[in-house]
């Protein structure tokens, strides 16, 4: 089983059907329903979830959709040694930083899903989109 981080945008496309991206993401989802993938979350993505969807839906609404969230995806902590490397990196987005160093003292990582590859392009661990890893799947399973 291949196991991936998704970066916040990637979640966002799927929980807010933002078109054109919530095709792709919604198949990953399916994947991680149907046993087929691991898909993880950095516990950071949580607060820009909230904050994202609270301004689409009241409050207990949003609780809601982040518990049935965090029952499907599996959170990755985030280590005080991934904050100190994301503090010294040169990654434009420190939310970036973060995740990507998260990611990374995770070893069952076989990559990293993003729609913004650009920000990533100084990781150490793979990356692709969300089209990337559908196409890396399709030959796989």
């Amino acid at each position: 089983m291949k196991h991936f981080v998704l970066d916040t945008n990637v979640i966002i496309d799927f929980l807010t059907d933002r078109k054109p991206f919530s095709t792709e993401s919604a198949k990953l989802f399916s994947l991680a329903e149907r046993g087929k993938v691991k898909l993880y979350v950095t516990a950071v993505s949580y607060n820009n979830l909230y904050y994202v969807l609270k301004k689409l839906l009241p409050h207990k609404e949003t609780m809601k959709v982040l518990r049935e969230l965090s029952e499907l995806l599996h959170t990755i902590d985030t280590p005080k040694e991934a904050i100190a490397l994301a503090l010294k990196s040169d990654f434009k987005n420190f939310e970036d930083a973060i995740q990507n160093f998260s990611a990374l003292a995770f070893s069952k990582i076989d990559g990293f899903v993003t729609r913004n590859t650009k920000d990533y392009k100084s990781s150490e661990t793979v990356i692709m989109t969300p089209e990337q890893t559908l196409a890396f799947l399709k030959n796989q399973l």
